[in-house]
């Protein structure tokens, strides 16, 4: 029997409900005996009373991604889809993932991390500067800062989701996605907005949004996309699947952005788009997901 744990009590409830849905339907359509089972943060007593053998992992965001609902079911010894706890909590962190991309002389934008109720630090590189709180996904929180005197009411935004906010350099440039699927990279999609940048509006919301696979890049330049994906993916100990994100400058140089441990699957959702362009269908993706 398996649990599908969607919902959660992050910013992204609606969104993992939407994809526990799929995951659920594809798990029925092949005759896996399964149930949902919607997480609101108090109620995992609810869980524990049902009898399942292993978890199916779709809480987007905190609580589902940060290794808390991991760390509950290590404790009870029960198999779950994805990374582990302590990966887990690492990837969601923007501050450490890039501390720890750093180390291996991964390609990263300028950041410095600021803290709510201490000065704000001086920043050393050039403006335009993305704001993002440390511990949020769907580019919720986030700010593009054009002037420095609009850096304080970006902060103030990113504080209303975390005590810390990275401040990073924005690089301009086209944005893609890497989808990765039991230890290889699947197709690259380049994701064209219609406004600023890849915001929860576009990923969510628009049907402006327009995702491109093939990518439209050169095969030698996918190819070191997803070399340097499978790289970063490797080094923060994720596992089965999840997705790394980069932004492309004007002189096709790569920049990482961030890693999702469990993205979207959605209508919407790249990880889906990636695996039918080589060939699986979503039933299949979510097998694959289930038995690695």
């Amino acid at each position: 029997m398996i649990a599908v744990l969607m919902g959660g009590n992050s910013a992204e409830r609606e969104v993992s409900l939407n994809s526990g849905e799929a995951v659920y339907q594809a798990l029925k359509d092949q005759n896996i005996e399964c149930f949902k089972f919607d997480w609101q943060g108090d109620n995992l007593d609810e869980l524990w009373s049902q009898s399942f053998n292993k978890a199916f992992v779709v809480l987007h965001g905190r609580g589902g991604e940060d290794g808390v609902i991991q760390q509950q079911l290590e404790r009870r010894n029960i198999a779950y889809t994805g990374t582990n706890s302590s990966a887990s909590k690492q990837c969601m962190n923007k501050a450490t993932t890039k501390a720890i991309w750093g180390q291996h002389n991964l390609s990263l934008a300028p950041s410095i991390l600021a803290n709510s109720g201490a000065p704000t630090p001086n920043v050393g590189f050039p403006l335009p500067w993305a704001v993002k709180p440390i511990l949020e996904g769907s580019s919720i929180g986030i700010s593009k800062v054009d002037d420095a005197q609009e850096l304080t009411k970006a902060l103030e935004l990113a504080w209303q989701y975390d005590d810390q906010a990275l401040i990073e350099q924005w690089i301009e440039g086209e944005e893609y996605t890497v989808s990765i699927l039991g230890g290889k990279a699947l197709p690259v999609i380049q994701i064209i907005v219609d406004h600023g940048f890849y915001d929860y509006d576009s990923k969510y919301d628009s049907n402006e949004t327009q995702y491109l696979c093939p990518c439209g890049l050169p095969t030698e330049l996918e190819q070191q996309l997803q070399s340097i994906a499978l790289n970063a993916f490797d080094v923060m100990d994720a596992k089965t699947w999840g997705r790394v994100d980069f932004i492309l400058d004007k002189n096709q140089k790569p920049y990482l952005l961030e890693i999702n441990t469990v993205p979207g699957m959605t209508s919407h959702s790249l990880v889906p788009m990636a695996a039918k362009a080589m060939g699986l269908s979503f039933n299949q993706l979510v097998s694959i997901i289930l038995n690695d």
